[in-house]
């Protein structure tokens, strides 16, 4: 992934989406003229902000974000966005700003556009565009949700009350499973449930979906935030442990001080249990098959039959286990802790999970800890944003289908599609190349390439949402519903043939993905437009922007996961030693460049951690220059501003990187993203011969590599 975390890749993490819980529950009742109203205002906000873009419309490199006093052998990032970053303020309601949040401000301006035309359109009760309607609507009910103040909540805390032993307690805690875990695709371990349910083609049986496991229960994005031993992390928690009181003091709890202490204990023991995210990429140690009747023997003490069939699981007859030990240790911990501190542990994550769509006091405490504490943020982002934010979430394709059709022509689609056939094709030439490469491995290399499927702008099919019910008055009904409607959604899929062109994002989507396990890739039509791919722009611009980009995704097909997949979506090591030796070595090298990189003093870029997009960085920026280099036939390109074109392709490239962030939003994407800083992804030209021509970069030069010491892997 390219952008926000490990294969939807192309980005460096945007707070506003790691918070994508809390910004798509909140709420204020108006009547639909004030809700017209309300997107009109919107829509002439942004139409300002776009008219004062159109006139500073540039197609090709921004001179005027460059910092040419900088020597881009020293600092490529700065020289590349320097003075982007010296007059760029972050504004109050963002961690960070950067080239993904402009374009999402874009996307989610036509977004709230196609909300106010569902608005007026009178639609048929049922259909997606009144659901659109009713869904945000709901969503912007704040006066409702006021005057509903937490009930909404009481009849699941007093399910929760009145558990009895460890029999109905698995029963509930499979209750609470949902498909909100992705571990290949979106690279998301993260649940705050007891363990996470991906749906997908299976490791050993890539025709048919599997159902795989995964390690939850934490609150906190990562288990570092538990353990980590830096005052910053020990301050994080001190204000969390505040946090969780005043969420049960809200909800009605006594002793909540108390039971604060006995929730997070409970979590720290989950996180003692947990694999770290550089472990969770190994995917051979992932692929462990257990059948249903076995998890009481190897994961004794949480009753599992009860487990699966609280979570309607009981006819599926095996697993796929990413984590054994987590979800060993986290079975053990079922019987080892008191019933009641796991009640109270499921009471605070209901109340977290539905918090931005209680009272306004809830959704405050909230954005206090998970907005400013722990991003950073001073401001909450806009009401409507969030709405449209969710609305996005759970009626993803009812938008994307009529955003394809609005906002991305055929003509763009096939410019986009000659690239990608171009850079596939550049692609195979450097596999061909390839002198440490044995044959026979080549040939599997290629069959990938010749299976590959990629899909451009939207996709062939659109989900189904009639059986999704949406009320426009009942926000916290509408997003448990949405939730289960997912889960359902994913387990009725189970054992069924596997659509290998089954996209895993919406058209209005900032962003890119390889699916390794469909052999697949995605490129959403909201990153086909400027910065990133302007049709007007020199072929330059566009092979170093969108090109890199494409080339990232294409050579996550051959990183350190994607390398052990067949042409099927198989796992299978279709490697010769001698070359899996060679491909490891040069891995491990780029990891340990990318841990000499250190935005602060005390902190670190993990780089085994950030391995598999670095790689897809480097080998995507080399195929894509020799896509470029190819396009020119022999020609010579033109220059702009006194740049050649090599120049402009490389100055793209760090232009795609331009951000800007919080000292807390920087910190926590180290800690939990498998995407590197931006300003360290576009420092990996350093690894491209090409780059030191173009910009006679001198060996005395503190980016300059020795060509020995230049990372080739791809």
């Amino acid at each position: 992934m390219f952008f926000i975390r490990k294969r939807y890749e192309y980005g460096a993490t945007d707070g506003a989406l790691q918070m994508r819980s809390y910004f798509r529950s909140s709420g204020f009742r108006r009547s639909r003229p004030a809700l017209l109203a309300g997107l009109y205002a919107v829509l002439l906000l942004f139409s300002a902000c776009s008219q004062k873009q159109q006139e500073a419309e540039i197609h090709g490199i921004v001179i005027a974000n460059m910092d040419r006093s900088v020597n881009p052998g020293d600092d490529f990032f700065h020289y590349a966005n320097g003075n982007w970053i010296k007059r760029t303020e972050i504004p109050p309601d963002r961690p960070s700003v950067n080239v993904f949040a402009d374009l999402s401000d874009i996307s989610n301006k036509r977004t709230a556009g196609l909300i106010e035309e569902a608005a007026k359109s009178s639609a048929a009760a049922g259909s997606n565009t009144r659901k659109i309607a009713d869904l945000y609507q709901s969503f912007m009910d704040e006066s409702g949700i006021e005057s509903r103040g937490a009930s909404p909540l009481t009849p699941h805390l007093e399910a929760l009350a009145a558990i009895h032993d460890k029999h109905e307690l698995a029963h509930v805690l499979g209750e609470s499973l949902r498909t909100d875990v992705d571990a290949l695709n979106n690279t998301n371990f993260h649940t705050p449930n007891l363990f996470g349910l991906w749906v997908a083609p299976g490791f050993n049986d890539s025709g048919h979906y599997a159902a795989y496991l995964l390690q939850g229960g934490l609150q906190l994005p990562d288990r570092e935030y538990y353990l980590a031993d830096t005052e910053h992390m020990r301050e994080l928690r001190r204000q969390y442990q505040a946090h969780v009181s005043a969420m049960l003091k809200l909800a009605g709890f006594a002793d909540f001080e108390a039971r604060a202490s006995r929730i997070i204990a409970l979590e720290h023991a989950i996180a003692e249990k947990h694999l770290s995210l550089a472990e969770n990429d190994d995917i051979h140690k992932a692929n462990n098959t257990w059948k249903q009747e076995e998890f009481s023997a190897k994961a004794p003490g949480l009753d599992w039959a009860e487990y699966f069939r609280g979570a309607g699981l009981t006819q599926q007859a095996a697993f796929m286990v990413w984590q054994p030990s987590a979800l060993k240790g986290e079975s053990a911990l079922v019987a080892s802790i008191a019933l009641d501190t796991w009640k109270d542990w499921l009471a605070y994550h209901l109340i977290e999970a539905y918090a931005a769509v209680l009272p306004k006091a809830f959704a405050d405490e909230y954005f206090a800890f998970f907005g400013k504490a722990l991003y950073g943020t001073p401001e909450q982002r806009p009401r409507w944003q969030r709405g449209v934010t969710t609305v996005d979430d759970y009626l993803g394709d009812a938008v994307g289908q009529i955003y394809a059709q609005r906002y991305f022509p055929a003509e763009a689609k096939a410019q986009a599609q000659t690239m990608v056939a171009n850079i596939v094709a550049a692609f195979r030439k450097r596999i061909d190349a390839l002198a440490w490469m044995d044959p026979a491995t080549k040939a599997e290399a290629q069959a990938k390439l010749n299976t590959l499927y990629v899909g451009i702008g939207y996709p062939e099919t659109w989900q189904d949402y009639s059986s999704f019910e949406v009320k426009p008055d009942d926000i916290f009904g509408n997003l448990w519903r949405g939730r289960l409607f997912d889960y359902h959604y994913w387990v009725s899929r189970l054992g069924a043939a596997v659509n290998r062109q089954e996209w895993c994002m919406t058209p209005q989507t900032v962003n890119a993905v390889n699916l390794p396990l469909q052999n697949a890739l995605n490129f959403p039509a909201a990153i086909l437009q400027p910065p990133f791919f302007d049709p007007k722009a020199p072929d330059a611009v566009n092979y170093g922007a969108i090109g890199a980009v494409i080339g990232h995704e294409i050579s996550h097909t051959f990183d350190t996961e994607g390398s052990a997949f067949d042409s099927e979506g198989r796992v299978r090591n279709w490697w010769k030693p001698a070359d899996l030796t060679h491909f490891a070595a040069s891995t491990n090298q780029l990891a340990a460049q990318y841990d000499t990189y250190k935005p602060f003093p005390d902190l670190a870029v993990n780089g085994k951690q950030t391995l598999a997009e670095d790689i897809a960085d480097l080998a995507g920026i080399s195929a894509a220059y020799d896509a470029y280099e190819a396009s020119l036939a022999g020609k010579m390109p033109p220059a702009q501003d006194g740049f050649s074109g090599e120049q402009q392709f490389f100055i793209a490239f760090g232009q795609d990187w331009r951000s800007k962030g919080r000292e807390a939003a920087l910190r926590h994407q180290v800690a939990t993203d498998s995407h590197a800083p931006g300003q360290y992804r576009s420092c990996t030209v350093r690894n491209v011969d090409a780059w030191y021509t173009a910009f006679n970069i001198p060996s005395g030069a503190k980016l300059y590599l020795a060509p020995a010491e230049r990372v080739r892997i791809w």
